[in-house]
């Protein structure tokens, strides 16, 4: 589990195509402090696994159906990506419950720029638009953020300096793919709802 609470900003070093997969190596040297194999770490908030480790590298297997359903599969050498490890029992919940299990993609659509933050609006897709509500919890790219405005086809966050510097975030432009994560406590409480509907039908 993480809490989407990025520790460091790592870099794509190389992406080996596998036909029916990719290995990456990424840089990390705070995430890679004592990595094992066998190690899980987020990258965009993609659970992965680490199989090779190196100094401050580590490799990972990204399987078809992952690149597929997240934006991992446009990442190149060079490309920033948001790290983090998982959370250990008994740490702050510093940001709120994440999987690293991506529901789907949207878009940068816009910034717009303040004195002391950014708005970023994003595309939602419409089957996960059902689970972001206003101040609500959502990941970005493996961001731990909160929801300041909530529409069918779209929803804004506000970021405020630090995640512009540490997070990929800063360097996003309208058009770039980013990964999203709904809040898991919302889809398990529309199937307990749902059960609940079906058991009454019955």
């Amino acid at each position: 589990m993480f809490t989407g609470i990025v520790e460091e900003l790592g870099e794509v070093t190389a992406v080996e195509n596998l036909g029916d997969a990719a290995r990456f190596r990424l840089r990390g040297p705070v995430v890679t402090q004592g990595a094992r194999h066998g190690d899980s770490i987020a990258v965009n908030g993609v659970c992965l696994t680490v199989v090779e480790h190196e100094g401050d590298e580590f490799t990972a297997d990204v399987m078809a159906e992952t690149l597929k359903r997240s934006s991992l599969g446009v990442l190149t050498a060079g490309s920033r990506v948001n790290l983090e490890r998982p959370t250990a029992v008994g740490a702050r919940l510093g940001g709120h419950i994440v999987q690293g299990h991506v529901d789907g993609t949207g878009a940068i659509l816009d910034r717009t720029p303040s004195e002391h933050w950014e708005i970023v609006k994003i595309s939602l897709p419409a089957d996960l638009a059902r689970y972001v509500v206003e101040k609500g919890s959502i990941t970005v790219d493996g961001i731990s953020l909160t929801v300041v405005e909530a529409g069918d086809e779209h929803f804004t966050v506000s970021l405020i300096p630090t995640t512009l510097a540490l997070t990929t975030l800063g360097l996003k432009q309208p058009g770039d793919p980013v990964n999203l994560e709904v809040d898991v406590v919302a889809k398990y409480v529309e199937r307990l709802l749902g059960d609940r509907a079906r058991g009454a039908d019955r």
